[in-house]
């Protein structure tokens, strides 16, 4: 176990070897949390809100397909962006 200290902007500096056995690096984000006495930071990713819904729907089977060949699944996006582009123009 090692010590750090807490700096005069309540800043701490994660010892080397924790930070290579967590494998942060600067910039990467960490969640805080006080939990039981204990302070806990665990490395998190920030994802985008459009993929973090997609993945969403997928964890409740709201999917599409499966498809036989790629032009299969291609066509119901471009089905998708051709009523887009009409109610676009509709609009103008």
């Amino acid at each position: 176990m090692e010590l750090v200290a807490v700096k005069t902007k309540f800043q701490v500096v994660i010892p080397q070897s924790i930070r290579k056995r967590a494998r942060l690096d600067v910039g990467d984000l960490l969640e805080a949390a006080f939990e039981h006495g204990k302070i806990t930071f665990t490395p998190k990713t920030v994802i985008d809100r459009h993929l973090a819904e997609g993945m969403e729907d997928l964890a409740q089977g709201r999917t599409h397909g499966p498809y036989e060949s790629a032009s299969e699944a291609i066509s119901p996006l471009e089905q998708r962006v051709a009523r887009r582009n009409r109610k676009l123009r509709k609009r103008k």
